[in-house]
């Protein structure tokens, strides 16, 4: 536990990562982790979960899939600050009534919330997540076969071949 001068015990930190798709929120929670932190992220429970967005669960259900995950990630969270560990949430936090809600779930749970907002220009963006995109369908087809699901066709199964 970590003590103030005074001898007061400080409140564990939640830094909630704040940032478009491909602004290096999830390799800055990754070096936090290294330093200490516990990492949350949705993103991979969505992932464990469901498989791939658009591929393993229809286009639309996103949201609908994603609201236990978030519920689940804030009680883990909560605990984890229960527990006096420091936190790091992997997540965009785009709203603000997003980041009120989580800042308040950290509040409640006695830690103190840091949101950490990453800016960075479209087109770096743009080259990270076509570089991500491109591993992740490779990660789809390999959870996919790991669940029990159809192994990946070698070659597009076209007409003449039935």
């Amino acid at each position: 536990m970590t003590v103030h001068s005074t001898g007061q015990p400080v409140a564990p930190r939640a830094i909630l990562m704040s940032g478009l798709q491909g602004s290096g929120k999830t390799t800055l929670a990754r070096a936090l982790e290294a330093a200490g932190f516990r990492r949350l992220c949705p993103d991979e429970q969505m992932f464990s979960r469901y498989g791939h967005y658009g591929q393993d669960f229809p286009r639309g259900e996103f949201r609908v899939r994603e609201a236990p995950v978030l519920k689940d990630i804030a009680r883990e969270l909560q605990e984890l600050l229960a527990a006096r560990h420091e936190v790091v949430v992997d997540h965009g936090f785009w709203t603000p009534e997003e980041r009120a809600q989580w800042a308040a779930t950290v509040i409640e749970a006695g830690g103190e919330p840091v949101l950490i907002y990453l800016p960075v220009r479209t087109e770096v963006r743009w080259g990270r997540i076509q570089k991500r995109n491109a591993q992740s369908l490779i990660d789809s087809e390999q959870h996919r076969v790991q669940r029990g699901g159809p192994a990946p066709a070698r070659r597009p199964i076209l007409p003449a071949d039935r």
